[in-house]
């Protein structure tokens, strides 16, 4: 009888938990402790994707060899950050990856989200523009559709909301101008920012990128609000269209 790769919570029986104290086999404690020990005296610099993602196993799947499944995610993903970014649909599909093994990835990345948003939220744009750009990315860049956010400043540039206006599929968004630039009088905002992904990883914008950014601008300066920049984050660069001369 062949046994599965790998059991995750789904694979047990309705009913059925692991027996309480059961205890790995020495190896996988021994495998694990020095994993903990590298990290804790080497730090993440010391260790490829594959491990880190092993520490993170540890918690959700905890009487369990999970080095091939930390592999296989990284296989299927391409590296960390995609995996902490995939969607759930996509992590599910992976053999091995249950709800719980889930919720681990989904809660590092709404740590890292938030903790990057910490960084710039309530603060003049401007003055921490490369903290903008890393929690854009942190945000953005490892997407599989396309998402537009709006990050709206205060008279003195100071943020002082981002909210995601829409969410698209690989190439394509709708995003409606008169949601914008609403949204931006009930904030009383002074200016914008636009910034949208492109999973291709290639931030060059498309017509269309450049046909909204100038609806917009002229909207919203009828308004006398000011739309500082339009960032296009690509997977390790990004594009901005005040840079580019596009705006």
């Amino acid at each position: 009888m062949s046994l599965p790769l790998f059991q995750t919570e789904q694979d047990r029986e309705p009913g059925k938990t692991p027996a309480a104290g059961a205890r790995l086999p020495s190896y996988l404690r021994d495998h694990r402790k020095r994993l903990r020990e590298r990290f804790t005296n080497g730090g993440a610099a010391a260790m490829p994707d594959y491990e880190l993602l092993e520490l993170v196993l540890f918690r959700a799947i905890p009487r369990q060899d999970v080095k091939p499944l930390a592999r296989l995610l990284i296989d299927s993903f391409g590296d960390l950050n995609r995996v902490i970014a995939a969607p759930e649909a996509r992590l599910m599909a992976v053999e091995g990856v249950g709800p719980s093994v889930v919720t681990e990835l989904k809660l590092i990345e709404a740590c890292a989200q938030r903790m990057a948003r910490a960084k710039v939220i309530n603060r003049p744009v401007i003055a921490g523009w490369d903290a903008l750009l890393d929690y854009c990315h942190t945000a953005m860049s490892h997407r599989d559709t396309e998402q537009v956010r709006v990050l709206y400043l205060d008279r003195k540039n100071v943020l002082i909301a981002d909210e995601a206006q829409g969410e698209g599929t690989v190439d394509h968004v709708p995003v409606y101008p008169r949601e914008v630039l609403r949204r931006a009088l009930e904030l009383n905002a002074s200016a914008l920012i636009l910034v949208h992904n492109h999973p291709s990883g290639d931030p060059t914008p498309s017509e269309a990128d450049i046909a909204l950014t100038e609806t917009i601008r002229i909207a919203a300066e009828a308004l006398s609000i000011s739309l500082h920049d339009h960032l296009v984050i690509g997977k390790s660069c990004e594009l901005s269209f005040r840079s580019e001369g596009l705006l």
